[in-house]
């Protein structure tokens, strides 16, 4: 059995008046914990969680094993700004992704920019200006079930939309498992690979990843091959994911991908029941342990409808809403979203609750 150890931060501050001695920033961001749990796993059970202070965990961390230091020090990383031709995504605070599906069987928008390049272009925009950060551009759908799409009909969808991106100056990531569309992507104007797979559908991805030098996403899926929902079992679904995300952050580290350009995303919705996608949105903080920039894609989710009547999928703002902002209070950089002008002025109101600027924190001292 592998001994493993887990640090959790669980009690989660916002306030501007967090004192340094008392609270840990969090990826250098806007969010601060002041309490830990420190999580020992033998195998796959859970051995013994022992809770901590922020004192009483700097005290004891001469006394822990290395990867206890490791995990404290990456939850205080500050992460450098993503650079995308002209622009940059700064990751010291949250940012908006806009979803464009070139699909026509995408979970709640496929069909709508298949046929209308012109229309595609014209919801592209109106995210940008709403506030998305990046546009993410997609030609295969992920859903359950969803039939593979040939690389010929990918190519045909996704070049096109971002060519006209790129000559706007947008910032554009492909979410495609393809090392070939990765390819054509990049040479139209892409700049950030976002691989659900994470770099495992193709065994060409990962060199390919690394010499291109672009940035990437990978996200967790228990599935290999097409079926990246089958073969999910967990012994602790956190934790599992967690172990999942740190294998592939050091594959794409041998590989020659940059640290400074590795995103990591728990993969809501792939291969995981409801009680499981609540169980990874609680425990978001924890990922920072990782000690990289975290995407978190649960818009319009299953989950949303599961817990609402079975809402479909173009009636779940108000759950897609309330997702973001856990991602926001947990310190997540990038959130991928459909619906980016009510995210973005979600946003922005969150953001501005916490501006000291805005508002006297003084009353709220102890």
């Amino acid at each position: 059995m592998t001994l493993t150890h887990y640090l959790r931060p669980i009690a989660l501050s916002d306030s501007p008046q967090a004192e340094d001695g008392d609270a840990l920033r969090l990826a250098g961001g806007l969010v601060h914990a002041s309490r830990f749990a420190l999580i020992e796993r033998n195998g796959g059970t859970v051995t013994s969680r022992t809770r901590y202070s922020l004192p009483e965990l700097r005290a004891a961390l001469p006394g822990l094993p290395g990867s206890v230091q490791e995990q404290f020090d990456n939850l205080q990383r500050v992460h450098a700004p993503l650079h995308c031709g002209a622009r940059t995504i700064r990751l010291d605070q949250p940012q908006v992704v806009g979803i464009l599906n070139i699909t026509p069987d995408s979970m709640s928008d496929g069909g709508q920019f298949m046929d209308n390049p012109d229309i595609a272009q014209a919801h592209a925009a109106a995210m940008l200006e709403a506030g998305a950060a990046l546009v993410d551009v997609g030609g295969e759908s992920t859903r359950p079930g969803a039939a593979a799409v040939w690389e010929g009909d990918e190519l045909k969808r996704v070049i096109p939309a971002i060519e006209r991106l790129a000559a706007s100056g947008a910032a554009i990531s492909i979410d495609t498992r393809r090392p070939a569309v990765m390819e054509a992507a990049l040479a139209a104007g892409a700049h950030i690979l976002n691989d659900v797979s994470a770099l495992r559908h193709d065994p060409r991805s990962l060199e390919f990843a690394a010499r291109s030098g672009a940035p990437v996403v990978l996200m967790h899926a228990p599935g290999e091959g097409e079926d990246l929902h089958a073969s999910a079992a967990y012994a602790d679904v956190v934790l599992d994911v967690f172990d999942w995300l740190a294998a592939r952050r050091d594959a794409a580290l041998a590989a020659g991908i940059a640290r400074e350009k590795i995103v990591l995303d728990p993969g809501i919705g792939f291969g995981k029941e409801v009680a499981q996608n609540l169980a990874l949105m609680n425990a978001l903080p924890l990922f920072h342990a990782l000690g990289q920039p975290l995407l978190l894609g649960a818009s319009r989710k299953r989950m949303i409808g599961a817990l609402s009547n079975e809402a479909p999928a173009h009636q779940r703002l108000g759950g897609s809403l309330a997702l973001a902002i856990k991602g926001m209070e947990a310190g997540v950089q990038l959130l991928r979203v459909h619906d980016v002008p009510e995210t973005a002025q979600a946003l922005r109101v969150w953001r501005g609750l916490r501006d000291a600027a805005l508002t006297d924190f003084s009353q709220l001292a102890g």
